[in-house]
């Protein structure tokens, strides 16, 4: 009885083909992840545009609209100028750039207090929040994760370590510390430097091919045209030195006389032809490998490249939009949740309290144009005109959401502070008074003039 091979396998197999058995080139083929150290991390994004880009674009969009603050106008200013004062926004970009860089960064929280080690004050002044330090991860180190679920800083170091200046080591809570990470790993529970992986790891090789066929293409620009001269028993001359000198000195003469009277005198036994490289499909091979790294990127080539897409009627509004639409995403779903200890720490030193009904929206990065915000502007006040007309709203009611809107949008500069004017002249007008009547004046004035 023969012998019965089962084969299993997940993807398709025809042994008659031999696809997905030992003769198919690729059942053999696997993943294999090199990891790049941070000297190569630093190579590639000083020395290569791209390389700069796909960590700098994301970082900069995060934060370049910022946000909008809901709560009092005189609060909103506070928490503005606390966020000036502490260099918020620029620390935060910084904080992102370095996890997209290194896999890791951080913002340090200082309160001014003596023992850092300690947990963060819960209740802080005006004032309480005294400096934000944004390091990356090589200048901060995180010790041992907490695992024990029933903790409130599961998975996070029990503590972080930063060396001074002077060498001493000071130990930092973990409340005291925002953490942000680049390319999450898959591997959490083994993964004992509690950071994550660069973005430039999964993107290395497309941004490497990429700057292969750019300088492939620069090189050939060099050879472009080429000028190929046939002389009978080369090869057997050139065995002698003299030949050699000599062959050398008169071809220099010939270029130099070609560039004189822009003609090339050879013997009449040699030949003469000149070979040029076709560049017809060469822009179209880079823009291949420019979209394979703006695909590994998830940035679209607008945006990474800075320049119009090709094609019929092709705008990049719709590839631009969804890009926004992912920044908003992260902004939303992962940058709010990790601010919320800062935020919190924010408020309470700008207000000298936390209170509950303030809160914040990350602004839209897509700007309409002029033609754009003027049909949407119409058509509001056609919806407002609608809305009057038929009476499902109060008059004031609707007055205060219209001026609302048109102050939130911005359309009427100054529209607060004169609607504000505006109503204190008419509290301030006076009002004319009537002269007091005289009965008897009015009574002659209706009586007749004989019985007077």
């Amino acid at each position: 009885m023969g012998s019965v091979v089962d084969f299993f396998s997940d993807t398709l197999a025809n042994v008659v083909s031999g696809l997905g058995t030992a003769k198919d080139k690729a059942t053999f083929d696997r993943f294999v992840y090199v990891p790049h150290d941070r000297v190569e991390l630093d190579a590639a994004f000083r020395g290569d545009w791209l390389a700069r880009k796909i960590v700098m674009i994301p970082a900069f969009d995060m934060t370049r609209a910022w946000r909008d603050w809901k709560a009092e106008q005189p609060q909103i200013e506070q928490i503005e100028n606390e966020e000036k004062r502490l260099g918020l926004r620029q620390k935060l970009h910084d904080a992102i750039m370095y996890a997209r860089q290194y896999g890791g960064g951080a913002l340090i929280l200082g309160y001014g207090d003596v023992d850092p080690s300690k947990e963060a004050p819960r209740n802080i002044g005006r004032a309480g929040l005294k400096y934000l330090h944004a390091v990356n991860r090589y200048e901060i180190t995180a010790n041992e994760i907490i695992r024990d679920v029933m903790s409130p800083w599961h998975n996070e170091p029990s503590s972080y370590q930063v060396t001074t200046g002077a060498g001493d080591i000071v130990t930092i809570h973990p409340s005291r510390v925002i953490p942000f990470h680049g390319a999450r790993r898959p591997d959490r529970d083994i993964n004992s430097e509690y950071w994550s992986d660069s973005v430039i790891e999964s993107v290395y090789d497309a941004v490497h091919n990429a700057s292969i066929a750019h300088a492939g293409i620069a090189n050939m620009v060099q050879e472009a045209k080429l000028d190929v001269i046939k002389i009978p028993n080369l090869s057997q001359n050139l065995s002698t030195r003299a030949y050699a000198e000599k062959l050398t000195t008169r071809f220099s003469l010939a270029n130099t006389m070609k560039s004189l009277v822009n003609a090339l005198v050879i013997d009449s036994e040699e030949e003469w032809e000149q070979k040029q490289i076709n560049f017809a499909n060469l822009p179209e091979t880079m823009r291949e490998f420019l979209s394979v790294v703006a695909g590994a990127a998830d940035i679209p080539a607008t945006r990474l490249l800075g320049q119009s897409p090709g094609g019929l009627n092709a705008t990049g509004d719709s590839d631009t939009r969804n890009y926004y639409d992912r920044i908003s995403a992260d902004q939303n779903v992962w940058l709010t949740p990790t601010l919320k200890r800062l935020d919190d720490a924010l408020v309470a030193s700008a207000l000298g309290n936390l209170p509950a009904d303030i809160w914040y929206e990350w602004a839209s990065l897509w700007q309409m144009g002029e033609k754009e915000k003027a049909e949407t502007d119409k058509i509001k006040a056609e919806t407002t005109a609608i809305y009057q007309k038929t009476g499902l709203i109060p008059a004031d009611a609707l007055a205060k959401g219209v001026h609302n809107q048109l102050s939130e949008d911005g359309t009427y500069p100054g529209l607060d502070d004169a609607i504000a004017e505006s109503a204190m002249e008419l509290e301030l007008e006076p009002v004319a008074e009537e002269e007091p009547s005289d009965p008897n004046v009015e009574a002659g004035a209706g009586a007749d003039p004989q019985e007077a």
